[in-house]
């Protein structure tokens, strides 16, 4: 990598210390297996220029506010953390968007929040996690938000949660759950024809989709002997989806996505903290050592994201300030080892 590649990152978390506190109150210390990172805003600006990112669209992962039972009080959550999105951004004026929390399976509450979030706080899209509480998105009840977000072509990002079983002893559910419960949601969506009855939303599936490039025709072959719909054009709800590359741009899942995606459909993520530095500069490497065609590296680092999201189009570069000779270094280190575990890179 010679030249900071200006990435745009669609898949950054933040644990803010009101989210923190709360579900420490209950009791919760990690998300998918993982305990809880340390977050600031400091640390991500720092991950950010070590990675050469520009702009993160950032957002709270699982659970959200689906570990609060009482309806009104997941509501307020949303709320807070909306209100502490927004002024994060105004304070880091280009270096910061956001997705909306929104308190679902409560469809009611979150098309309001939505709405509020969308229109008066200046949110770039929202996050959705693939089941809340057991409740899929695709499934029924959920139209007014879909309405909602489809009057204001939004953008949603859907984000795995645990899913609604114990987990197997052995396997923590970032590793594999995670990406099933991204498929899951996204195969509801397309077999209950929520991309086609709001065509205004754009959704993005964080992991490269979990298993849907992978394995969509298998999927579009099930859907269409279910509901009587042409198995291509099912192929062509799944490939009308966003995938970022979180964790997904190693020499096996990458050439994978990159053959299902439709052009300009592949945008940068790192998923930070919860992937910690080491895993960001592994798979970003794995993204600049893949041969892509030309203009392709620079369409998924930030082309893609800034024709999806065009405030973003004159996002300045990472800081100089720490872009120097000691992350040079680092920079230079990580890819040599990605280089080393993966032989037949160059």
């Amino acid at each position: 990598m010679t030249a900071t590649p200006r990435r745009i990152d669609v898949h950054q978390h933040i644990v803010p210390a009101l989210y923190r506190d709360l579900l420490a109150e209950r009791g919760i210390a990690e998300a998918g297996g993982r305990t809880l990172p340390d977050w600031s805003p400091r640390a991500a600006l720092e991950l950010m220029d070590l990675l050469g990112t520009a702009t993160a669209i950032v957002s709270v992962s699982t659970p959200g506010t689906g570990f609060l039972d009482d309806p009104d009080e997941a509501a307020r959550l949303a709320r807070r953390l909306n209100d502490f999105s927004a002024g994060l951004a105004a304070d880091h004026a280009g270096r910061f968007g956001w997705f909306a929390t929104l308190p679902m399976p409560d469809a009611a509450a979150s098309s309001t929040e939505a709405r509020r979030a969308l229109t008066e706080l200046g949110a770039d899209g929202v996050t959705l996690l693939a089941n809340n509480r057991g409740s899929y998105l695709g499934t029924k009840g959920q139209d007014s938000l879909w309405q909602v977000l489809d009057e204001h072509a939004a953008v949603v990002f859907v984000h795995p949660a645990d899913l609604p079983a114990p987990p197997v002893e052995g396997i923590p559910p970032f590793a594999a759950d995670f990406l099933l419960d991204t498929t899951r949601a996204a195969y509801l969506l397309v077999r209950n024809g929520i991309p086609r009855r709001f065509p205004n939303i754009r959704f993005i599936l964080g992991h490269a989709g979990g298993f849907v490039p992978y394995a969509s025709h298998r999927m579009a072959v099930a859907i269409a002997g279910d509901t009587g719909r042409s198995a291509l054009d099912v192929l062509d709800d799944f490939r009308d989806f966003y995938f970022d590359t979180a964790l997904s741009s190693s020499p096996a899942a990458l050439p994978t996505l990159l053959a299902f995606a439709r052009p300009g459909h592949v945008l940068f993520g790192s998923d930070w903290p919860f992937a910690p530095t080491p895993a960001g500069q592994y798979f970003a490497n794995g993204l600049d050592s893949h041969p892509l065609v030309p203009g392709s590296l620079k369409a998924v680092n930030h082309a893609n994201a800034e024709a999806l999201f065009p405030r973003f189009g004159g996002a300045p570069a990472p800081s100089r300030a720490r872009t120097g000779l000691r992350q040079s270094a680092r920079r230079a280190a990580a890819r040599l080892f990605f280089k080393l575990v993966q032989p037949g890179t160059k």
